[in-house]
């Protein structure tokens, strides 16, 4: 699905979500601007391979520590590493900068599992890139969620470590 489409689709569902243009950005350190201008729960996500080659997608508070042993440990995963980006783009159709549980919908139904912290729940919205690193946008957690579900990721929300 495309930007354009995520955007219908949230629409057509009653999905209240703000959009914020931005120069590109690849590091939690870089967005700090975007933190202040867009108030919601920041992101950080990971796209990560565990030792069976099973890819992952976890989502976590943009300033908790990613602990991949603990967090692999948690999800019965083995061991995790980072997936390489030339996986990332054929299985999720981003580049490294832009991973976002939104495009976990185009990866193939149940594909890559998709763990968001529990932190989230807590939270009235969470800010996630639209498939590109350019712009932000956030949304209420729960409707990302329920969005996610009804498109057929599998998602997964846990306490990580």
């Amino acid at each position: 699905m495309t930007e354009d489409g995520i955007y219908n689709d949230f629409e057509d569902r009653n999905i209240a979500f703000e959009k914020l243009e931005h120069e590109a950005v690849y590091t939690v350190e870089e967005s700090a601007a975007i933190h202040a201008a867009l108030p919601a729960a920041h992101t950080k996500n990971l796209f990560l391979k565990d030792k069976q080659g099973a890819f992952w997608l976890i989502t976590l508070p943009h300033d908790k520590r990613a602990d991949l042993k603990a967090f692999a440990a948690l999800l019965g995963a083995g061991k995790f590493s980072f997936g390489k980006p030339e996986d990332m783009e054929r299985l999720l159709g981003v580049t490294p900068g832009a991973v976002t549980p939104l495009a976990a919908i185009n990866a193939r139904e149940g594909q890559i599992p998709l763990v968001f912290d529990a932190a989230f729940r807590g939270t009235s919205r969470i800010a996630v890139h639209p498939l590109r690193n350019t712009a932000t946008i956030a949304l209420p957690f729960i409707a990302l969620e329920a969005w996610l579900k009804e498109m057929g990721v599998a998602t997964r929300v846990v306490a990580l470590p």
